[in-house]
């Protein structure tokens, strides 16, 4: 910030540093020394002042000012101007970064861990019975991942879907001395809702997974909306700023 103060102090200096009337051109050391403090090269100050009527910023009467001394500090001012935007958004771009890697990890890793929880489970009661039918239930943590992570998914859709896939599993295993056509089949699907093959754990475990599910997608996207709209700030500001100097040399060659 200080080089940016710095920077306006040198172009008040040359903005004061022009003669009024016709008397003779004033010496230009005190611009020079001030222009070189700041790291510029002095090859293209004038060591008395010139006409500044070829100048956009500078006045434009007699001033040590040039055109390459205006480029050289609009230049420097941009790359101030940069940095200090940059380092003000650094921030707040790292802490949702940070927070959406955290909770995603800590997602994601909760989900695995009750998908083998499940499975080591239901392997052990039932064996190979669930063995041969794993595939509903993994189907079921795939499509929950899938939703998660912002794919196009209906979780009621889906979880009344895996109930019926895995009432017709269970209708045809434990009555596996009949074959049952996919008409059949459809019909015990529609009376579930009356029959209750599963108790009341299908809708209490829709409102628990549809609850958490949603709570936990749209704090995340909330935390890479947050990232983007810092990273736009931090543009817009950027771009202000310049079309505001572009404004200014317009005003001043007008």
């Amino acid at each position: 910030m200080w080089r940016l103060q710095l920077a306006l102090c040198t172009l008040s200096v040359l903005s004061l540093s022009y003669a009024v009337g016709e008397g003779k051109a004033r010496s230009c050391s005190e611009v020079r020394l001030a222009y070189s403090a700041k790291g510029f090269s002095l090859a293209n100050v004038p060591h008395q002042e010139i006409s500044g009527e070829h100048l956009r910023v500078c006045p434009q009467g007699y001033t040590c000012c040039t055109s390459d001394m205006e480029d050289t500090l609009h230049l420097q001012s941009k790359v101030e101007f940069e940095s200090l935007v940059e380092e003000t958004s650094r921030d707040m771009r790292a802490t949702f970064v940070s927070s959406h890697k955290k909770f995603d990890e800590f997602f994601l890793e909760l989900l695995d861990t009750s998908a083998k929880s499940l499975n080591g489970m239901f392997k052990q009661t039932y064996g190979k019975l669930y063995i041969q039918n794993s595939d509903i239930f993994q189907d079921l943590f795939t499509e929950l991942k899938r939703y998660y992570t912002g794919g196009n998914v209906n979780l009621e859709e889906m979880l009344n879907d895996f109930w019926s896939k895995l009432l017709e599993r269970m209708f045809q295993l434990l009555n596996s001395q009949y074959h049952f056509t996919d008409d059949y089949l459809e019909c015990v699907n529609k009376y579930t809702d009356e029959l209750k093959p599963f108790g009341d754990v299908p809708r209490r475990l829709k409102a628990m997974v549809t609850k958490a599910f949603i709570a936990a997608r749209t704090f995340v996207q909330g935390l890479m909306v947050g990232r983007e709209v810092a990273n736009r700030v931090a543009k817009l500001a950027y771009n202000s700023y310049w079309a505001l100097q572009g404004l200014s040399f317009t005003a001043a060659t007008a």
